[in-house]
């Protein structure tokens, strides 16, 4: 039977965060859930492409989300942007995954970061479209920014950590954080993984140690940068 899932604790910026074995971020004193990359119907763009790939994505990322939910129980929820893998993905939908999201959205105060795949989310899908936005000591937004503020919370990049334990590589997704900011992995189910040892983040932890937390199946494992492999 498997174990109960549990969160890593997080202090951030004075925030008390938790971060969820699914990839995403609870700020339990804000009742509020972040997530990022969520590419809703990335297989429909691939088939469209010649790529055929199972069409299953959306459900499962929605699977996913409202896990999330009935564990968590926010009052609000962002999405870090890249929700939609493009412009076209919302006519793709199947009328029962456009359900489910309206249903995640009327249940929520939920917010829509625009992302390079998708920048301007469509209101019928229901929430808020917002370019970012700051809550309190941290401030939301799809890609971090060179030389970000402190306290940004981003997404884009897909972190994923790669460890060698007992002789076996391992490499799983993953958040970064140096204290500073803090990049979230990707949920959408096709989504793939940048390694965080990759020069692209190396620009946004500059002279700075970063630890890494890697997304386990029950539970979330902080690594150390010393401990990290590259691939």
């Amino acid at each position: 039977m498997a174990g109960a899932l549990r969160c890593a604790a997080l202090r951030f910026q004075g925030a008390r965060l938790a971060l969820d074995p699914a990839g995403a971020l609870v700020w339990p004193d804000e009742r509020l859930l972040v997530v990022a990359d969520l590419h809703f119907e990335k297989g429909s763009a691939a088939a469209v492409r010649g790529l055929f790939l199972p069409p299953y994505d959306t459900g499962l990322t929605l699977g996913i989300l409202e896990a999330l939910l009935a564990r968590h129980r926010p009052e609000r929820v962002i999405a870090l942007g890249d929700s939609f893998h493009d412009r076209g993905a919302d006519a793709r939908l199947s009328a029962a995954d456009r359900a489910r999201i309206r249903a995640l959205t009327a249940a929520t105060d939920w917010t829509w970061v625009a992302g390079n795949h998708d920048p301007d989310p469509a209101a019928r899908r229901g929430g808020r479209a917002a370019e970012e936005i700051a809550v309190g000591p941290l401030l939301f937004r799809h890609a971090p920014a060179a030389g970000g503020e402190a306290g940004e919370v981003a997404g884009h990049l897909h972190p994923a950590a790669r460890v060698v334990v007992r002789g076996r590589s391992l490499r799983r997704r993953a958040f970064a954080c140096d204290g500073r900011r803090l990049i979230l992995p990707a949920i959408g189910a096709f989504t793939g993984g940048l390694n965080v040892l990759d020069p692209a983040f190396r620009a946004l932890f500059p002279g700075r140690a970063f630890h890494a937390w890697m997304l386990g199946e029950t539970r979330v494992h902080p690594v150390r940068a010393g401990d990290l492999r590259g691939g």
